[in-house]
């Protein structure tokens, strides 16, 4: 039947050609954004789940962030501490020259140990890093360096750990600079020929001292290196991690841009076929004047 008022054809070309044209959308969306699953309405789950891990990854963005400022303020009292280590190593090897020495060769023996002193002063209070110096503190817990070193979340629950670095075992000088590891052998009194020369046994005492301090420095300094290595590792245990969080993200939300281009180009071919269908089906109601016609 034909008719005039309903062009059943039309209805059917103009149907087919909105289920193109809103898929033609998507795909250009898809191509447009990067994204399958772009919002919540592309598919509620995903963008649940990738929403959550992406948060997720940024709290690990700053807990890397975290790890580098502690490996700066480590390495630089890692650095500091080794370098005085050295320096104490000379004042041993002048105590031991000095050891049988006339007065006036120990009082220039003297001059290079205080030398050597101030030398060690200035690696302590210049092992400072963004305003932290592990060298240098009070010893007291509250001094403690505690770098954030991971972000776990459980459901609704999170768990930050630290790497702690206790200030009583880096406490090379105290914040008076008369105590900590090495306060004893910076003192004027450590040796001192001037009014006389200084004993064998005194040196040998004061050798005693400086035994102390290089176990104390080593342990220091063995103490320093394991945070140091703990920290480069974690370091790179998150970069790896937060570089599977983005593969994952990306498998469960990233348009296939091969995929998405091919169906553009196929999708823009339905979508001319369906207007010229449906130019068709209008132009079938023309064709119904020609029957009035004389």
């Amino acid at each position: 039947m034909a008719s005039i008022m309903t062009n059943a054809a039309a209805l059917t070309a103009l149907q087919s050609l909105n289920a193109t044209n809103k898929q033609l959308e998507t795909t250009q969306a898809r191509i447009s954004t990067g994204y399958r699953v772009a919002t919540a309405s592309d598919n509620a789950a995903y963008w649940s789940i990738a929403t959550s891990m992406k948060s997720d990854n940024k709290a690990l963005s700053a807990v890397q962030d975290s790890l580098g400022l502690g490996a700066g303020k480590v390495d630089t009292a890692y650095t500091a501490i080794t370098d005085i280590k050295d320096q104490v190593d000379l004042i041993k090897a002048k105590l031991v020259t000095a050891r049988g020495a006339s007065q006036d060769n120990q009082q220039k023996i003297a001059t290079e140990i205080k030398a050597i002193q101030d030398q060690i002063k200035s690696s302590v209070t210049n092992a400072s890093y963004a305003g932290s110096n592990l060298l240098q503190n009070d010893g007291l817990a509250a001094s403690d360096l505690k770098i954030v070193a991971s972000y776990n979340r459980t459901g609704t629950t999170v768990a930050i750990d630290t790497i702690d670095v206790t200030a009583a075992d880096t406490q090379v000088l105290d914040v008076a600079g008369t105590g900590g590891i090495v306060g004893g052998l910076l003192a004027t009194t450590f040796f001192d020929p001037s009014a006389a020369a200084v004993t064998d046994t005194a040196i040998d005492t004061a050798l005693g001292s400086v035994e102390t301090a290089l176990a104390r420095l080593s342990t220091g300094a063995a103490y320093l290196g394991a945070a140091k290595s703990r920290i480069d590792t974690q370091q790179s245990f998150l970069s790896n991690l937060s570089d599977s969080i983005d593969k994952g993200v990306g498998a469960l939300v990233d348009a296939d841009m091969n995929k998405e281009s091919t169906r553009l180009q196929a999708l823009q071919v339905q979508q001319q076929l369906g207007i010229q269908a449906l130019s068709i089906a209008n132009g079938n109601s023309q064709s119904i004047l020609s029957l009035f016609k004389s």
